[in-house]
């Protein structure tokens, strides 16, 4: 496979990471010729973009081999048999790496001026490059994007060696490559035009982005951290609720997870782009988590989706809408255990390879509408689904994702997620009279 140009390879990975589409991202370019590529992902995807300052350490007299790399945070990757194979003594490796932490400083204050680095704590990290030849790089990046909090980080690239995978030593949770040709040498030799690319350039698919992103994210009647009053303890939240709002969806998490789940987020943004608000907040704080009790503590954990009901329903700007309730895992359980409550009248519940039967006797006396959405190869919690359905008494489904294991990480089930749930509740949902 071939490549015009980083543009066109940039549209084609695009096309490829359009799975991604709709999910918390933020892609980081590799400066400097993986930032046109990555900012043609980014547009594809509708992302922002940032750059993640990365610097190869080239073997005196034949640049152009990584022996290592360097990154900000203070990351360092280097490739053993590159030095062994070279002879690069312990004096010259530091001399080449004294001269890439000036640059990259340089390159840090050029790009991004006195701004810090867009956050990626929570989110997944989409990380560009124009091709991936020893990997060193590549895997430094990775670091950068895990060591701030990344949930999850996807390395996309157009070109690569075969043994692609085994270089980047699990650096990064999904690899996307468009090709990995045998006859691999360098990364230009799959590019027409593989002229370098100047700071002029960076910085311009930078701000180019940013005002893209800036138009398309649109705006919000509110979205804002807030603190939830549960009893004695104060849970952290984010409330969002989009111009024209017609409901607001509770998330309720599962077992090891919180208000920064990616996949949550992702359904949330879904739900967002449909006209619907919500809440995603921590069920325990730090402290609670600790102790795995509390984690299958259902009772705990319905108590506090309750404590949340009630003060959502006192906040000035969901006066009068419509709330329903989304839960994931054990969480699904905390959802249904609460929806029995008659303080709670949710619209609707939506349960994502849920655990329902841990709602045990108070099923039959759950009235909202509910849908059960269950991975088809998560048998187990399948079954358990099934015979929790037999348990409801209200207007409900069991829908079958076709090939999905228990968290939805093959590509396409999560947005199948996304469709079933805004579906449920945009039929469900209306204003609310209280």
């Amino acid at each position: 496979m071939h490549f015009g140009n980083r543009l066109e390879a940039g549209r084609r990975l695009g096309a490829r990471l359009e799975y991604l589409r709709g999910q918390d991202l933020v892609v980081l370019g590799l400066p400097r010729g993986g930032v046109p590529v990555a900012a043609e992902v980014a547009a594809a995807l509708d992302a922002p973009l940032d750059v993640c300052l990365v610097r190869k350490l080239g073997v005196p007299r034949q640049p152009e081999l990584g022996m290592g790399a360097i990154g900000e945070d203070g990351v360092r990757v280097i490739n053993e048999e590159v030095l062994h194979g070279t002879g690069v003594s312990a004096r010259d490796l530091a001399r080449v790496e004294e001269h890439e932490r000036r640059v990259l400083a340089d390159r840090g204050a050029r790009y991004r001026g006195a701004a810090p680095p867009l956050s990626v704590a929570g989110r997944t990290a989409v990380v560009v490059d124009d091709g991936v030849a020893t990997g060193s790089t590549a895997r430094a990046a990775c670091r950068i994007a895990r060591a701030r909090g990344a949930a999850r980080i996807v390395l996309a690239v157009p070109v690569a060696p075969r043994e692609f995978a085994r270089r980047l030593g699990g650096e990064a949770d999904e690899l996307v490559c468009l090709d990995t040709p045998w006859d691999f040498a360098a990364v230009g030799q799959f590019y027409t035009d593989f002229s370098q690319v100047e700071d002029e350039e960076v910085t311009a698919c930078l701000r180019q982005a940013a005002r893209r992103h800036r138009h398309t994210a649109g705006t919000a009647a509110a979205d804002r951290e807030v603190t939830v009053p549960a009893g004695a303890v104060r849970l952290g939240g984010r409330l969002t609720l989009p111009e024209g709002v017609t409901g607001v969806v509770v998330f309720a998490h599962g077992s090891g997870s919180g208000r920064h789940s990616p996949r949550n987020r992702y359904v949330a943004a879904g739900l967002h782009r449909a006209g619907l608000g919500t809440l995603l907040f921590d069920l325990l704080t730090d402290e609670e988590e600790a102790d795995r009790g509390n984690v299958f503590d259902i009772g705990l954990l319905a108590g506090r989706l309750l404590d949340a009901t009630r003060w959502l329903r006192e906040e000035p700007d969901a006066e009068g809408l419509a709330l329903g309730y989304f839960g994931a895992s054990t969480g699904a359980a905390a959802a249904l255990w609460a929806a029995a409550d008659p303080a709670a009248r949710p619209a609707a519940v939506v349960s994502r390879g849920g655990r329902p039967d841990l709602a045990g006797p108070r099923l039959p006396g759950v009235t909202a509408p509910t849908l059960l959405i269950v991975g088809g190869a998560d048998t187990q919690v399948l079954g358990l689904n099934r015979d929790a359905q037999a348990r409801l008494r209200c207007e409900n489904r069991l829908a079958v994702v076709p090939g999905a294991t228990h968290l939805f990480e093959e590509p396409g089930t999560l947005e199948r997620v996304t469709a079933l749930a805004r579906d449920w509740f945009t039929d469900h949902m209306a204003p609310a009279h209280v």
